[in-house]
């Protein structure tokens, strides 16, 4: 059947396509509205060595030498938030800051990387905070930037890292205005607008056919997809 016979078949049907795509149409707005909408804040933190580098001098009199910590960059730094990116993204940290399984407050911590473990994302910590709240998007993204900050002294206290080599964390983009994120309402509002068009044209085709077998039955002309049912059209 092609497109013009379906549409013929459709308008001359319409008391039940008419309905059926109206009812499409509230589910579609029911489903809309059904889900909440969800909120997120992002903010971006970089590890850095100390100006003086990341070792004391053997002579006191001989200091290290002052560097740009935004020049010193290696590989320790990125191998550093790699570390604290797997401890504070745990489920044990998770649920110290008030982040539940069932909660509507999430968040995630990576480099960059669809890897957390790989080196190659920099010494960067990137955090994202979603909640169905602009208040509870940047208050977890603020909450784990401060986790990530204790963890981050915390590490070095225990491995005995001398004061003055500990790796400082930057704020590069503090937690940022939360933003609405409607992209999972208006899929769900499109899939359901979706399957109500189908069902639609399934009970329009199901009644075409249900009308053709009784005409069949009883003796009568069945009009050709796409042409008129009126007797006196039939009779020309």
């Amino acid at each position: 059947m092609d497109f013009w016979g379906t549409v013929l078949i459709v308008l001359r049907r319409w008391y039940v396509a008419l309905p059926a795509f109206l009812l499409s149409i509230g589910a579609a707005l029911g489903v809309y509205s059904s889900i909440p909408t969800l909120y997120v804040s992002n903010a971006v933190l970089v590890l850095t060595i100390p100006p003086t580098g990341g070792s004391l001098p053997s002579d006191p009199e001989r200091p290290n030498g002052l560097t740009n910590p935004l020049l010193n960059f290696d590989w320790g730094l990125s191998m550093s938030a790699s570390i604290l990116i797997q401890v504070i993204s745990a489920p044990e940290t998770a649920e110290s800051l008030g982040v539940r399984p069932e909660g509507d407050t999430t968040f995630t911590a990576t480099n960059g990387s669809t890897n957390p473990e790989a080196l190659d994302g920099g010494p960067f910590v990137y955090i994202e905070g979603t909640s169905r709240s602009p208040e509870g998007a940047r208050d977890i993204v603020t909450r784990v930037r401060d986790r990530a900050r204790i963890e981050l002294a915390g590490r070095q206290r225990q491995l005995g890292a001398p004061l003055a080599t500990y790796i400082t964390m930057d704020e590069m983009v503090p937690p940022t205005e939360p933003q609405p994120q409607r992209g999972g309402k208006t899929r769900g509002a499109a899939a359901a607008l979706l399957l109500g068009i189908l069902a639609g044209l399934a009970a329009v085709f199901s009644l075409e056919s249900f009308l053709d077998a009784r005409k069949r039955r009883r003796g009568r002309p069945v009009p050709a997809p796409g042409l008129p049912a009126e007797p006196s059209l039939l009779r020309r």
